[in-house]
């Protein structure tokens, strides 16, 4: 009769198991295709209007950041609400562009849309006649230049806005209707 091997003291028994095969499917081709691009967006007018509001908002705050703006307390309130909206849009325009908006039905984005974009028109078109009133002649040409630019395009990034405020609302009184 053959006796159980004796433990010794301390000694315990360790199983491993490996689930690589599982850990490595979470990082191939066919877990990433679970990320959605849509390339389509950008061909609707909201996608080519949310391009023009982040090319010409850069140009906004880049063109007022290059001068010595700290000098004067209301292109501080253009630089706050340009860059303020220049991230807010480059993060919507990545969440409509991987169509992470599908991934969270709880959030009602028609409406997220739709005040975002008053928000924008109303803070922008302050901003746009904030910046085109503090515009002065000095001394520095460079300075002037800038800030009549930087003027101009923020208020046709107001308009930009106002379009995608448009279409905002349009796609919430759909939705609101059914």
């Amino acid at each position: 009769m053959e006796q159980p091997p004796q433990r010794r003291p301390g000694a315990e028994t360790v199983t491993t198991t490996s689930s690589s095969s599982s850990f490595a499917a979470s990082f191939s081709p066919a877990g990433a295709s679970a990320l959605a691009y849509d390339r389509e967006f950008l061909r609707t007018a909201p996608g080519v209007l949310m391009l023009a509001e982040i090319v010409l908002g850069l140009l906004v705050w880049t063109l007022i950041a290059g001068t010595e703006y700290f000098l004067y307390p209301a292109f501080g309130w253009v630089m706050f609400v340009a860059v303020f909206y220049w991230v807010l849009t480059v993060f919507f325009l990545i969440i409509y562009m991987t169509m992470t908006y599908t991934r969270i039905p709880q959030v009602p984005w028609t409406t997220v849309g739709l005040c975002f974009n008053g928000s924008a028109f109303i803070l922008y078109l302050i901003a746009a006649i904030v910046d085109a009133a503090s515009v002065t002649n000095e001394q520095n040409s460079h300075n002037y230049n800038s800030w009549a630019a930087s003027s101009f395009f923020a208020f046709v990034v107001t308009f930009c806005y106002a379009g995608n405020a448009y279409f905002s609302f349009i796609s919430w009184r759909s939705r609101t209707s059914q």
